[in-house]
């Protein structure tokens, strides 16, 4: 099992800049494929962006394309998510994840965070 706690939400201005962390407990993390998803209020829970175990090769939703980037850091256990250009839209609570598998892709995700809040306002 792993156990996953996001960090780094808050209020952000249109066009700002917010990263996200999470860091996950246990050994294997590098065995886990990672991913962001989001869920604003009234509205089903979207990928954001996913990340391969070696951290070559992720995956974004269209909705965040050229502006959020995914990383990760198997020796420090976390995944980051660079969020640039903010938008009013971007407003959600985010929700690290995490799997077992070789591919990225938006569902069979086994194990995630409690989840932090992004607020984009003026």
């Amino acid at each position: 099992q792993v156990q996953l706690v996001e960090s780094g939400g808050g209020l952000a201005q249109p066009g700002g800049s917010l990263r996200l962390s999470c860091v996950a407990s246990g050994r294997t993390f590098s065995s886990y494929i990672m991913a962001w998803f989001r869920q604003a209020p009234g509205k089903e829970r979207e990928f954001v962006a996913g990340i391969k175990r070696s951290g070559v090769g992720t995956a974004n939703s269209d909705s965040v394309k050229g502006r959020f980037t995914i990383s990760r850091d198997n020796a420090k256990n976390t995944v980051n998510l660079q969020m640039n250009s903010l938008k009013p839209e971007d407003t959600a609570v985010y929700y690290c994840a995490a799997k077992w598998g070789d591919y990225v892709t938006p569902n069979g995700y086994d194990y995630w965070g409690q989840g932090t809040q992004v607020t984009v306002s003026s």
